[in-house]
């Protein structure tokens, strides 16, 4: 019997492509279980067990269907965790139907608002602005988490984009500079303290926006110079709704408003794909109709914008 002889792979990803070396989502999504469970036991938020129960059922139950409607080849319950523990620690409703509605939102819009591939907005943003807009008994808590559990959520968070390289620290980094400037401009101009924009940082809903939702890898530009503009963009309109506009909630009002130029974002400076899992070797093609959601060869943009081929 011929020793078997493991020969490496024909095909090589496309250059340029970024996939992390290992898959963050399990380390997000211990991150955002043990904020939660924190929060519901210490910091007692005004959100029940129940409540809790509906928004992470429901989450899994729509990706579960959705996986069979588009006939994908396996169920992953990693992105509907992530995008329904974001809703459980931000979204406050007296509704379990609300709380459903929710998760539902939240995970079907990756499925129908896509463009070139590419989900439009973050699952877990569009849901809440969705609500919020929306005649329903359904609001924000920004302010929950107190200093100490913002400070140990931020290490949490920012250990995890260096330990599993998620690549999209830039955007994350851009927004949160661009954002502290504009409040310690504000703070100069109108000659406040600054332990007003130090107060304003010290939020756990910031931190679960910058770390959680816009750099989220499959809603944000695919270039370096495009995840910068966009960062910076997000940071300068969430500055004007809030403190021109007076209206709460900019960061996911922002968001959801500037989330539809990334195509064009895209377009004007094309970069590498993201993609979740590494290069499947020639020998094991993935089955046909397998979603972004699953897809495990790497793709990168050409000049023009157009998905090349694997």
């Amino acid at each position: 019997m011929e020793p078997r002889v493991s020969h490496p792979p024909t095909r090589q990803p496309s250059p340029g492509a970024q996939a992390p070396a290992r898959d963050p989502r399990p380390y997000q999504i211990a991150v955002l279980s043990g904020l939660l469970l924190y929060g519901l036991f210490v910091l007692r938020f005004d959100v029940t067990v129940p409540r809790v129960a509906v928004t992470l059922g429901a989450g899994l139950a729509a990706q579960a269907l959705w996986t069979r409607l588009a006939r994908l080849p396996r169920f992953d319950s990693s992105s509907a965790l992530i995008s329904a523990l974001s809703l459980c620690l931000l979204l406050r409703t007296s509704s379990l139907a609300v709380a459903a509605l929710a998760s539902c939102l939240a995970v079907s819009s990756k499925f129908l608002v896509r463009w070139r591939g590419k989900h439009v907005f973050n699952p877990s943003n569009l849901a809440l602005v969705v609500l919020l807009a929306l005649p329903v008994r359904a609001w924000v808590s920004p302010g929950q988490w107190g200093s100490l559990a913002t400070f140990a959520f931020l290490l949490a968070c920012a250990g995890g984009l260096v330990v599993h390289r998620a690549l999209r620290s830039d955007v994350t980094y851009a927004f949160l500079a661009a954002y502290a400037g504009l409040l310690a401009w504000r703070t100069i101009t109108l000659g406040d303290p600054w332990s007003i924009p130090l107060h304003q940082m010290e939020s756990g809903a910031l931190v679960l926006f910058a770390f959680f939702m816009i750099s989220d890898p499959r809603t944000t530009p695919d270039s370096r110079l495009g995840r910068i503009v966009f960062g910076v963009a997000v940071a300068a309109l969430a500055h004007f709704i809030t403190f021109r506009m007076f209206r709460t909630n900019g960061l996911l009002w922002a968001l959801a408003a500037l989330s539809p130029t990334v195509p064009l974002l895209d377009r004007l400076v094309p970069g590498p794909r993201f993609v979740w899992r590494p290069l499947v070797p020639p020998s094991h093609p993935s089955p046909k109709g397998v979603s972004d959601e699953t897809l495990v060869i790497s793709v990168s943009r050409d000049p023009l914008g157009a998905a090349a081929r694997p």
